[in-house]
């Protein structure tokens, strides 16, 4: 078992009034999994992934991560968890406008203390996996938006996470773009990454093999799927 969420709640503070956002979150996912959290705006699926990904902790319950208690770890230990252990995929790509696809991609492994010859081989290896080679010294506006999105995910996946955590990662892409990203995800997900993806688009859900549905803070499990789609 990677990841173990057990009896998660999360309250915010508006004013004086206890807002509960998440209600007793179970959660197990199995290292290998591709799992879709889906659920309309307001249902605090985003909620749930900022605790999955170490970016917010809950307010009660139990959160093991790798087998690591992620509730008693302290802020830099926090921060190399997330460095070493996972990997994530916005919406907005969040790339560094002024450096080349391969910088972007590099930049996780400057922070892992990586050389920089290596750090180039490491980045150029990402960006080929994701079929960008040639792109390596393209600027971020000089790349379409799918092409921008296959960036954030070499750079996601260059320190070899144990998880993918993707939010809304075809948000902002059309059709066509969408689709590889997927095509991506899953391939990733056949050699052995463990993709945990947020989404509130059934036809993206349905390509991973496991959905779960959130609504209200509360989840449900739609069951297993024998292979994605």
């Amino acid at each position: 078992m990677i990841l173990e969420l057990n009896h998660i709640y999360k309250d915010y503070l508006q004013g004086s009034m206890v807002v509960p956002v998440l209600k007793d979150i179970n959660l197990h996912v199995n290292e290998g999994e591709y799992v879709a959290i889906m659920g309309p705006s307001g249902s605090g699926k985003t909620t749930l992934m900022n605790i999955i990904g170490c970016l917010d902790k809950p307010t009660s319950g139990e959160f093991l991560l790798d087998s690591e208690d992620i509730l008693k770890q302290k802020d830099n230990e926090l921060a190399e968890v997330r460095l070493k252990k996972l990997g994530f995929v916005f919406q907005t790509f969040h790339l560094l406008p002024r450096q080349t696809a391969l910088d972007n991609v590099a930049l996780p492994l400057i922070y892992a203390g990586v050389s920089k010859k290596e750090r180039r081989r490491m980045a150029a290896e990402a960006l080929d996996k994701v079929g960008l080679s040639d792109r390596m010294d393209f600027i971020p506006n000089q790349l379409s938006g799918g092409q921008k999105q296959r960036v954030a995910i070499a750079r996601s996946i260059v320190n070899n996470p144990k998880i993918l955590l993707a939010d809304e990662p075809t948000g902002a892409l059309d059709s066509k773009s969408g689709h590889q990203v997927m095509d991506i995800f899953k391939a990733l997900n056949k050699e052995g990454v463990t993709v945990v993806m947020i989404t509130h688009d059934q036809e993206i859900a349905k390509h991973a093999r496991r959905v779960v549905d959130i609504f209200d803070g509360e989840i449900s499990e739609r069951g297993k799927r024998r292979e994605s789609q």
